[in-house]
């Protein structure tokens, strides 16, 4: 009899273990997979992350793969040089895979950041959707710059009346989607709506190749006046045409925001939310700078000097961003930087 217990005990346990992982499994349907960079120099080490959308850990219960084959742990080196797929499963749910590069030292390749512009509107209750989403992929990755775009109305008798209006008409017609809100990934991409439940198509942008441009901003502040050098570096001979585009951002603005989701514990309106990385000015046309040919050989840098007025619209100096991007003949956008003032900055070469 109490040897019939004893299995009987063990078979509640076996069934409680199973119950446990299939709840597991019906509670994760997306897994994203990272590394701490898609690029190293031989002999080097590569480390591996598994979030889920929410920003929790599951790397210590994930198994990764290299070429199809389990490694042990989540870290991998090799003395070969060349590119790797890496995939990764979480108990049966499988990650978008990833390639990682090793080369011999003779490369030169730089950070890849990924840039979100937000087309919002303190008038637009659905905006808070891309709003959050964008807090969600900070939460997972430094690697991304996020520029608010406010629209589109200065009337302020006007029912879509923004404080914070900016006329980016020329860049919404080229990009030619309507409505609001919409989220852009490096400028030309469509964030996938509802954007708190694709995150991970922000975070695959920031795997994989690295670019082969860099950007690095010297910044300060004097007599009321910005001082910036904005420079570009070049790790091969690009020779189309690329241009430059550069912004003033500012931090903390106070407003309400309209809000129809059930994001922010779904409160409409949202009292005093604060607005971050809200556009202000744009330094070059907004459709980009173009810089010269001549200028984009490799190992070159190209450098952009602005001496201009803080704009007037800035309520608080010190909340001041700086964005600056390149981009291609198509307007996607290579990399893309953002500084504070009375900040120097190198170049971020792997």
């Amino acid at each position: 009899m109490k040897k019939n217990l004893i299995l009987l005990f063990v078979a509640c346990l076996v069934l409680v273990g199973c119950s446990k992982n299939y709840d597991i499994l019906n509670s994760y349907s997306d897994i994203i997979l990272t590394a701490d960079s898609s690029v190293k120099v031989i002999n080097e080490t590569i480390t591996f992350t598994v979030k889920d959308n929410e920003g929790n850990d599951l790397t210590n219960s994930t198994v990764f793969y290299v070429n199809g084959e389990e490694i042990e742990g989540n870290t991998f080196t090799t003395d070969v040089v060349g590119n790797y797929e890496v995939t990764a499963t979480y108990f049966e749910v499988e990650a978008d895979p990833i390639i990682i590069n090793f080369h011999d030292g003779t490369g030169i390749n730089f950070k890849k950041r990924v840039l979100i512009e937000d087309y919002t509107g303190t008038w637009c209750g659905w905006c808070p959707r891309v709003a959050y989403g964008i807090e969600l992929v900070h939460q997972q990755t430094e690697d991304v710059v996020a520029v608010a775009i406010h629209r589109p109305s200065s009337n302020e008798s006007s029912p879509v009346y923004d404080p914070y209006n900016f006329d980016s008409s020329e860049l919404e017609n080229y990009i030619d989607i309507p409505g609001y809100p919409k989220g852009l990934l490096n400028r030309l991409t469509q964030w996938d709506n509802p954007e708190p439940n694709n995150i991970n198509q922000v975070i695959a942008l920031t795997q994989g190749e690295n670019p082969k441009l860099g950007v690095a901003m010297n910044t300060a502040i004097s007599s009321n006046n910005i001082t910036l050098d904005v420079n570009v570096k070049f790790g091969k001979d690009f020779g189309n045409e690329l241009k430059l585009v550069v912004y003033v951002l500012e931090n903390g603005l106070i407003y309400d925001q309209h809000n129809y989701t059930t994001y922010y514990d779904g409160i409409d309106p949202i009292p005093e939310f604060e607005h971050n990385h809200v556009l202000r000015q744009c330094l070059t046309p907004l459709m980009g700078e173009t810089i010269p040919n001549n200028q984009t050989g490799i190992l070159n840098t190209y450098t952009k000097s602005f001496n201009v007025p803080i704009p007037e619209n800035i309520e608080n100096t010190g909340n001041i961003e700086l964005v600056a991007f390149v981009t291609d003949a198509e307007g996607n956008a290579l990399n893309v930087r953002s500084a504070h003032l009375d900040e120097d900055q190198e170049f971020e070469e792997l």
